[in-house]
């Protein structure tokens, strides 16, 4: 087995055995980076050098006994929207082409403390709007799968990476689906926690009421290893919250035998790929093999997600992005006559046509007149949609289901037609919307090769269900 085909928790044990050390693993994924980068356009910022050094430093602490972790010594790639400290942290977009952080994320600070050494910053959707990673201010990222797919998005970057062995794990965010779908069309592993599990501390904002940070890795145990790193309460973050455990590592057990499992039948309506709904169902009947209880169900409001997530983000993305003007920092206009036309030119000439459709399209929501009409309504509909999921949870351990409508679409596809790629979302959003923990594991291939994902839904605090439910499909999908 080659080094890069290791997971992060072998690569880890490894290195403590000093069987291998960070360096040599570092210049592994450094070796595949230049190999593949040019194809695959996966990183934004990349700095071989001080990757090196990080690399050498954590092999010193290892050999002193000072880093013990889960991951001490193992490359890891991060999203581009999370900020670190002395390295260049642009969302992919002009506006932010030059901006530099002070401090660092808190989920990356935590990874760092554990001995994860940081690769460079993966490509996104601009500030994290849009599906397949092309609405880049630095150009499409591809499919390691098939180049001529997207790797969808917007964590797309971060997934591409993962699964083209240019990282051995990385950080993601997830909005509206941003780390299960490109799990899904790369065929990696993406976990989307409960919201307010990780720290959004330093996480540079989208939708603040639906953006968490998770992982994506190469198996389930990578997962769960990762997010007993990067979890835990943090006074910086007023969302945050204080869980009673975070021991997500004992839900590794091959075991489902009484476990509820629903399966929404809005989900496999019109609209859903036939061998996408054949995979997915084939794995609901391995786990019902394994002593899963698997029933049907309905679980309403399904057509309302799409319109009221697009409301709520724009909304609060508008809201958002209102600090980048060109006055403190990134991007600002060369010619300008007086401040509002500064204003005016510097968010013209930075923003990508996603973001500004967006950013207009929360402005109107919020505006005098049709605030009560559209975004207090989608509030209401938003508590509706959690309450439907607690129905469910209250018959259900875990709601299994498609991650998308699709695999993943040709580069070039979805872009043109913006109504087409926010459709895709439609299995993803509600997760977001209730605040729930989503996982997406791969679960076969289409006719022509490209990746599918199953995605499992589970009750707010509930992830060592879901971890559970995965590691035992993982574990007998290896025995097939």
């Amino acid at each position: 087995m080659s080094l890069l085909d290791l997971t992060a928790v072998e690569l880890a044990k490894k290195i403590k055995a000093g069987e291998v050390t960070a360096v040599e693993a570092m210049e592994a994924v450094i070796g595949q980076i230049e190999k593949t980068e040019h194809d695959l356009n996966c990183y934004v910022t990349f700095d071989k050098e001080k990757a090196l050094a990080k690399a050498k430093e954590a092999d010193e602490a290892v050999k002193a006994g000072k880093l013990t972790g889960a991951l001490a010594g193992v490359p890891v790639a991060i999203k581009d929207n999370m900020c670190t400290e002395g390295v260049l942290t642009t969302c992919s977009s002009k506006i932010l082409g030059n901006f530099v952080p002070t401090f660092s994320a808190d989920a990356v600070e935590r990874l760092e403390q554990a001995g994860a050494v940081m690769i460079g910053k993966t490509n996104m959707d601009e500030f994290a709007m849009g599906s397949t990673t092309e609405t880049s201010a630095f150009g499409a990222t591809k499919n390691p799968r098939n180049t001529e797919h997207v790797p969808g998005g917007s964590s797309g970057g971060s997934a591409a990476a993962v699964a083209a062995n240019e990282c051995f794990f990385a950080l993601g965010s997830d909005t509206g689906g941003s780390i299960r779908q490109p799990a899904s069309y790369c065929g990696v592993v993406g976990l989307k926690p409960t919201y307010g599990t990780v720290s959004r501390y330093g996480l540079i904002a989208y939708g603040s009421s639906l953006d968490q940070i998770g992982p994506l890795c190469k198996d389930v145990t990578d997962c769960a290893t990762i997010m007993e790193v990067i979890a835990g309460h943090d006074v910086k973050d007023s969302t945050s919250i204080k869980r009673e455990e975070y021991d997500f590592t004992s839900a590794l057990v091959r075991d489902v035998k009484g476990m509820k499992i629903g399966i929404p039948r809005d989900y496999f309506m019109e609209g859903l790929d036939m061998e996408v709904k054949g995979a997915v169902l084939a794995a609901a009947k391995v786990l019902e093999e394994k002593g899963a209880i698997v029933e049907e169900f309905d679980l309403s409001l399904v057509e309302y997600a799409i319109p009221t997530y697009y409301t709520i983000a724009t909304a609060e993305a508008s809201s958002n992005l209102e600090r980048f003007d060109g006055v403190k920092y990134g991007y600002r206009t060369k010619d300008f006559d007086g401040l509002h036309n500064m204003y005016k030119k510097t968010r013209s000439e930075g923003f990508g046509a996603e973001v500004k459709r967006r950013i207009m399209l929360g402005s109107f929501v919020l505006s005098s007149g049709y605030y009560d009409a559209y975004y207090l309504k989608a509030l209401r509909v938003k508590a509706l949609i959690k309450k439907a999921f607690d129905e469910a949870f209250a018959k259900y351990d875990i709601i299994l289901g498609p991650v998308a409508p699709t695999t993943a679409p040709k580069l070039g596809a979805s872009l043109s037609d913006p109504i087409k790629m926010y459709l895709g979302d439609i299995y993803t959003i509600s997760a977001n919307l209730a605040g729930i923990p989503g996982i997406s594991i791969p679960c076969g291939k289409d006719s022509t090769g490209l990746p599918i994902g199953l995605q499992m839904l589970g009750d707010c605090f509930k992830e060592k269900n879901l971890l559970r439910a995965a590691f035992t499909y993982e574990q007998a999908c290896r025995e097939m």
